[in-house]
């Protein structure tokens, strides 16, 4: 069993913070395509280190909400 983005976890966060995905591509230096690209995990796309540590720094997260978004067990 392999580790999945909760991608339904992680909209809600940029929702409630950003209001939509382009506000946090912009703020992360990302195109909207690139940060799509690594929420959906499509063609290799994946976060970096620094860029999970970058939204739990902006939306607040607690090391508990990190595993959960990010090493999810199941796809969402």
């Amino acid at each position: 069993m392999g580790l999945y983005i909760n991608k339904t976890l992680l909209q809600s966060y940029i929702v409630k913070f950003d209001g939509n995905q382009l506000v946090l591509a912009r703020a992360m230096g990302l195109s909207l395509s690139r940060l799509n690209a690594k929420i959906n995990e499509t063609k290799g796309a994946e976060f970096k280190q620094s860029e999970i540590i970058f939204m739990r720094d902006r939306y607040h997260l607690t090391d508990h909400e990190v595993c959960n978004i990010f090493f999810a067990k199941t796809v969402s």
